[in-house]
């Protein structure tokens, strides 16, 4: 069977499952080898309670790009507490770190795109990369919602840059829904996001919104582009079912 059909077959299986059913028959066909990245976003925060709820045997890992918000650790340090999860934290080299400022300066990525996708790329790709090596299955919190980018995206589909099966659980699930299931159930969120800040990524790379702007508006706003730092490029494999 071609990877494309495994795909349009488990996606069919997945379809009718809850969430947490969903995550426990991905967890039974790929054991020890399904992880979750969390970037403690409101998205981030439904799933990692629906793991620690259902105490799943999900590796769960975040990027600290050395440029996150005060708020964002805070937040970091609540989770943790709260659902006793261990999460594991992937930093940028500090070779590329030194090498990138020494080239571009230390706030170089307001001068062009292409230097912000280098900032990107140190401190957020590369890192991802070495955390996803070896493992089968990606969790994401990624909403279709969010941007024009992520409508053509589905529940499951293999990332190629990656080389590995993504999982977007959230994929089409509202805004509304989200912040319903979050006040209902307690879970700790990041209070830039009462402030007016959507899309919370580096604290020198977000702003806060307007109201009647896009969700992606506050990310690199100085810059016209697809509002993406290379995490989840298109270029996959999917179910076109």
């Amino acid at each position: 069977m071609s990877q494309e059909n495994e795909i349009k077959e488990l996606t069919q299986r997945i379809e009718k499952l809850s969430m947490e059913d969903a995550m426990s028959l991905l967890v039974d066909l790929f054991p020890g080898e399904i992880i979750f990245s969390t970037s403690f976003g409101q998205e981030d925060q439904v799933i990692t309670q629906k793991i620690a709820a259902s105490k799943l045997p999900v590796e769960v890992f975040t990027l600290d790009t050395g440029r996150l918000f005060y708020e964002t650790y805070d937040l970091w340090s609540r989770t943790i507490v709260k659902y006793g999860l261990s999460i594991k934290p992937y930093y940028p080299t500090t070779a590329s770190v030194e090498e990138l400022v020494s080239k571009n300066g230390i706030n170089g990525f307001y001068q062009s795109v292409e230097n912000r996708k280098s900032c990107c790329y140190v401190r957020k790709v590369e890192p991802l990369k070495r955390a996803l090596s070896g493992k089968k299955v990606w969790i994401t919190g990624l909403r279709s919602e969010q941007s024009p980018n992520r409508q053509n995206m589905q529940i499951l589909e293999w990332d190629e840059g990656n080389q590995i099966l993504k999982y977007n659980p959230l994929l089409h699930w509202t805004m509304e829904e989200m912040l319903a299931y979050i006040k209902e159930n307690s879970i700790p969120y990041n209070t830039l996001h009462d402030k007016g800040f959507i899309s919370i990524g580096c604290a020198p790379c977000t702003r806060a919104i307007a109201a009647g702007e896009d969700a992606r508006a506050g990310r690199w706003w100085w810059e016209s582009s697809q509002k993406e730092c290379g995490l989840h490029e298109q270029g996959v494999i999917a179910n076109k079912s």
